[in-house]
């Protein structure tokens, strides 16, 4: 239990901690911490930042990420998701922020033929995405300035946002509307919107979007649907706070 209040301060930090604030966080000796932080780098729960302090490590993001995915919430998200698909007629998705790609923890389909076949698990990058962008703009200062850094910025098609400058100002756009669009910069035809999932705290660290053709779903229309896309993001976000009983 002593390591998992180090683990749960750290998790609850937006950016690397140093050690002296996790000894105030936990109200444990400076030596304990020390050593529990010692045994959570060598087991990869943990990562040691030289300079910087401690962060979640690969190990711990990924159980995460299978604790997101198959806890007892899942079905309670994925019938919100079904119904969002049945609202909009195009499919929905619920994903988050790994790295500098999105994952998708859940997804439904639309019915129609045409369709971008995307399963759960699937990776996208963050700069040309409508989710990616959107957790991209919420991200603490520091840690979204150390990504930019390493950020590769491929472009997929002619309106992929392929600079650092260009894509800093829709980040701000993002930050002042509270929705993100892709307008076919990830696939050519292929119009998103995504909107925010936040916690207790109103902290950003999720989306859900819907996506389809642009030719039957142009971005006005599907800015039209925002209130049934804010409605399901926190009506999934209470999954989470309810202990998937919402």
């Amino acid at each position: 239990m002593r390591a998992f209040s180090v683990v749960e301060a750290i998790g609850r930090a937006s950016g690397p901690v140093l050690l002296m604030d996790v000894v105030a966080a936990v109200g444990l000796p400076k030596p304990t911490v020390h050593r529990i932080l010692t045994q959570l780098v060598d087991a990869g729960l943990l990562r040691r930042l030289p300079g910087a302090g401690y962060g979640i490590g690969a190990r711990l993001s990924r159980l995460g990420r299978d604790l997101i995915t198959n806890d007892a919430g899942r079905p309670a998200r994925r019938a919100i998701l079904q119904r969002l698909v049945d609202t909009l007629g195009e499919t929905c998705n619920f994903t988050m922020l790994d790295g500098a790609e999105i994952i998708y923890l859940d997804r439904v389909e639309t019915a129609s033929p045409l369709r971008v076949n995307l399963q759960p698990g699937s990776r996208v990058p963050a700069h040309c995405s409508a989710s990616g962008k959107l957790l991209l703009a919420h991200l603490p200062p520091a840690q979204l300035e150390r990504l930019l850094a390493q950020l590769p910025l491929t472009r997929f098609t002619e309106r992929t946002l392929a600079t650092r400058e260009a894509l800093t100002a829709e980040l701000e756009r993002i930050r002042a509307s509270g929705y993100s669009v892709d307008d076919e910069e990830f696939l050519e035809g292929l119009a998103c919107v995504a909107v925010p999932v936040t916690d207790e705290q109103q902290r950003v660290w999720a989306t859900v979007a819907v996506h389809g053709p642009a030719a039957r779903m142009p971005i006005e229309g599907a800015l039209a649907r925002l209130p049934e896309l804010r409605a399901a993001a926190a009506a999934i976000g209470d999954t989470f706070r309810n202990d998937g009983t919402a």
